[in-house]
């Protein structure tokens, strides 16, 4: 099998050394905002709707059910701080899609993929919507996302795709000599600053109403749903509810049933210092998309408002049990392997630094996009499985659930793609041995043009493959 340009082309390793000498293990997004504490729980309160988790899938819910009804008392509970786990650390990268790309809602829904991706567009139209409505501080820019082949295999892909771009067309958008081509799909997808969207979510949310309370890990659900439940935290403080959604993205469920739905895989970042004028002039970038490649293990990358660069991805990594650990979050052959593939991709940027490193567990489903349900009699509804999606996909879950929590049926609930269930992940060890050896085999594919094995075929034929 062949190499790829990463492996081709190794930059220098004091330079590598040098650019993550001073670098911060912690959340850049995180880091530069000032984030409200909001009180913990304590005693019993009610509510007509209680909203566990908050990240973006509880905010927006709690923001589209105050719209809806403003008179409806809701309350919030997050475990830790207000988008403190993914919602604070991933990419920024809001896309339409909802079903972690074209082809992977095609494969899956094909009477429904055209509808699919039409409720995609309205769903992003409707963020920026709110972010104007609202006067959101969450340096949102809509400037679409351009997939760059790296390999000439990747070439043909991105030729098929509307956004088409030649060699010299994609150098002429942003200079790295890896790129061969492109496609820009100018629409589809905003950047906004992850950390400063869930704290104004909570900040409009508060506005209208809700009531927030942070360190309140809520560590049981009680009642049949013949009447309100009741979620009791870990110190003993409950809410009792008409209805519940929960927002507990890769964390354990509250419910049994979906405990093997979703593995929490940790993505790996770097963020860079500001760039220069000339820095920034040096690799173009004027019209500010964000990147992607089209390899397997591909990478993201983006530009910050002050042009810092975000470069994310590569590495996914799954650790035997499904935990969730800070410990997880420090791995630095990962950070060094990204820091590798950064100076291949713009070696003329060499003795930039990298400020901030960092990692997040993506809560991953075997169908790659969020899933839905209801439980207790129609009185708990969930969405999960984002695989790393949720940034837009979250606010079109809270809408579901809000349909489902309300018990009439409407065009978001009939979805097949809303009704259907992904398969479950297996019980250890075998997860662990799955996921591993998915990994190796698309790291095989990447070294042989994109060519899939028998094992990944297997996996497509049985609806547990993956191709966005």
């Amino acid at each position: 099998m062949g190499t790829t340009v990463f492996e081709r082309r190794l930059p220098a390793p004091v330079a590598i050394e040098r650019s993550l000498r001073d670098t911060v293990l912690g959340v850049f997004w995180l880091d530069d905002v000032k984030r409200p504490e909001h009180p913990v729980l304590s005693g019993t309160v009610t509510a007509d709707l209680a909203i566990v988790g908050g990240g973006y899938a509880g905010l927006w819910t709690a923001v589209r059910a105050k719209e809806r009804d403003p008179d409806r008392r809701v309350v919030l509970l997050e475990a830790s701080r207000i988008a403190w786990a993914a919602s604070g650390r991933n990419g920024g990268f809001c896309e339409a899609s909802l079903t972690h790309g074209h082809e992977n809602g095609l494969t899956r829904w094909p009477d429904e993929i055209d509808r699919l991706e039409e409720l995609g567009r309205e769903n992003l139209d409707g963020i920026e919507e709110t972010v104007s409505r609202y006067s959101l501080d969450v340096d949102f820019e809509r400037t679409g996302q351009l997939a760059v082949a790296v390999e000439p295999h990747q070439v043909e892909w991105l030729r098929e795709e509307e956004g088409f771009l030649d060699r010299d067309a994609v150098q002429a958008e942003v200079h790295s000599d890896t790129f061969l081509a492109g496609a820009w799909d100018r629409e589809g997808s905003a950047l906004v600053h992850p950390a400063k969207l869930g704290l104004e979510l909570a900040r409009v949310a508060m506005q209208l109403g809700v009531e927030i309370y942070e360190h309140s890990l809520v560590r049981a659900i009680e009642g049949d749903g013949a009447g309100p439940v009741t979620l009791v935290t870990r110190e003993g403080a409950r809410v009792v509810a008409d209805a519940v959604a929960l927002g507990t993205n890769v964390f354990p469920s509250l419910l049994k049933r979906n405990r093997l739905m979703t593995v929490p895989v940790y993505d790996y970042v770097l963020m860079t210092e500001p760039l220069t004028d000339d820095q920034l002039a040096s690799i173009g970038w004027s019209n500010r998309q964000g990147l992607a490649d089209s390899a397997n293990q591909f990478h993201y990358y983006r530009l910050t408002a002050d042009n810092r660069i975000l470069f994310g991805g590569y590495d996914a990594v799954y650790h035997f049990g499904g935990k969730v650990r800070p410990e997880y979050e420090d791995r630095p052959e990962s950070h060094r392997r990204l820091a590798s593939h950064f100076f291949t991709t713009f070696p003329q940027l060499e003795g930039l630094r990298f400020t901030h490193r960092w990692a997040g567990a993506i809560d991953s489903s075997s169908r790659f996009c969020a899933f839905f349900g209801t439980a207790r009699r129609g009185r708990v509804a969930y969405a999960t499985g984002f695989t790393g999606l949720g940034v837009g996909a979250a606010r079109f879950a809270a809408d579901v659930m809000l349909d489902k929590l309300s018990g009439e049926p409407t065009e978001r609930t009939e979805l097949a793609m809303v009704r259907e269930k992904p398969i479950p992940f297996p019980p250890e060890p075998l997860t662990s041995i799955g996921v591993n050896l998915v990994r190796a085999a698309m790291d095989r594919a990447d070294h042989d043009e994109g060519k899939r094995n028998l094992f990944l075929k297997t996996l497509d034929a049985v609806g547990m493959g993956f191709d966005s």
